[in-house]
């Protein structure tokens, strides 16, 4: 008896000291886990035959998070998993250390893909961008109430500083080849309440500068732009034109098309306060092409050009469990869902139980290194006495057979 019951001590401690050198050998592990060994008593009609290894459970609590700087790098800042493809089997991990493959896959070390919600591996499928012309552009002013009407208003030339009172480098806008030309905003006073507006952008084959027709804006005594200023609904104040530069025929002169871009005026003001370019935002890009990634707190992946454009990918999909304990790891930092740990429940980053993701940072493992230490030196112990007792038992046995 003596003997079966310090085996299952020098055993059960074996198990345990195997588990803790796993843990020690993976405190560097990324995204790692760490186990413990649990043991239980083996009785039979009341008589005690030793101890077993109940059981090796997963720690899931979180490790430290440590910076590296690395778009790809990614951690979870509380309770969920990463969700990945492999070999047509779904995986999920802690170790948010991806690359970017050939073909666009977000992947891990060993190749499996990182997924969607819907369990479809996110892919860039876009590495350049077109060029796109301009066509619309939303821009806010405010333009002085106390400015006088200037000497000229009534000849406009943009070599007359005369005939306009306020001239502002509005912004850019592309043409259909992607060719960005500057566009300037001239405001002139003509009345006490009443301005014109007009667009210009440089002439692309040399000459004079491209110039709008001039649009009149009308503003009410608060200040604010009037749609109608002769109050019968017919909207005679738009606050808004359309900059035509070139023609159907030659285009702007450098290969590009006609351009046609509509100026929305809407949010511009006449107040007693300085001139001031509040808002300008233009559609239209130059060609572009792939140069990295952005990640969101909520999972969303953004894809940069180089013409500074960006565009969603997709949302990295997460996943939870209810008992994280129940799964079963693979190796290469991947569990899969059992029986135990329940189905896996999706979501979003940052949102329910799933924690936030934090870009450029990965989690380190949660092995304490201290503490693994000390449990070895005692599992150490635990096995060393057992094999003393064994030792024992045999010395008495070997006297006993000795007796004459």
């Amino acid at each position: 008896m003596g003997f079966s019951q310090s085996l299952s001590g020098v055993n059960a401690a074996s198990s345990q000291l195997d588990t803790i050198g796993n843990n020690i050998s993976n405190s560097q592990t990324v995204g790692f886990k760490s186990s413990s060994t649990q043991f239980a008593d083996i009785y039979a009609n009341s008589q005690g035959l030793g101890t077993r290894v109940a059981d090796t459970v997963q720690n899931f609590a979180t490790g430290s998070l440590e910076t590296t700087g690395r778009s790809l790098d990614l951690a979870i800042a509380g309770e969920g998993f990463f969700q990945f493809s492999q070999n047509e089997q779904m995986a999920y991990s802690r170790n948010g250390q991806l690359t970017m493959s050939a073909d666009g896959y977000f992947e891990n070390a060993q190749g499996a893909r990182l997924t969607d919600q819907q369990g479809e591996p996110l892919q860039i499928t876009e590495f350049s961008q077109g060029a796109q012309a301009t066509t619309g552009v939303e821009s806010a002013f405010n333009l002085d109430a106390e400015s006088s009407v200037p000497p000229d208003a009534a000849a406009f030339d943009q070599t007359n500083s005369d005939s306009y009172n306020y001239v502002t480098n509005a912004g850019t806008v592309y043409d259909s080849l992607g060719v960005a030309h500057d566009m300037s905003m001239y405001y002139t006073k003509t009345d006490t309440n009443t301005w014109q507006a007009r667009a210009s952008i440089p002439n692309p084959s040399g000459g004079a500068p491209l110039v709008s027709g001039p649009q009149t804006l009308t503003f009410n005594g608060n200040g604010q732009l009037d749609p109608d200023p002769n109050g019968d609904g017919t909207n005679e104040g738009v606050t808004g034109f359309t900059f035509t530069a070139g023609d159907a025929a030659n285009g702007l002169g450098n290969g590009a098309n006609q351009l046609n871009v509509d100026i929305d005026l809407d949010g511009t003001t006449q107040n007693g306060e300085d001139f001031e370019l509040r808002e300008f935002a233009q559609d239209g890009n130059a060609s572009g092409t792939f140069v990295g990634v952005d990640i969101t707190e909520n999972g969303e992946i953004l894809a940069n050009y180089s013409n500074g454009n960006s565009g969603e990918v997709g949302t990295i999909g997460m996943a939870n469990f209810r008992n994280p304990a129940g799964l079963t790891p693979e190796g290469d930092n991947l569990w899969t869902a059992t029986q135990e740990s329940g189905a896996a429940l999706l979501g979003q980053a940052g949102s329910g139980q799933i924690g936030s993701l934090e870009s450029g940072t990965v989690e380190a493992s949660n092995v304490d290194l201290t503490q693994e230490l000390v449990d070895m030196i005692i599992a150490q112990r635990n096995f060393q006495a057992n094999n003393n007792a064994i030792q024992t038992q045999s010395d008495i046995l070997e006297t006993v057979t000795n007796l004459r």
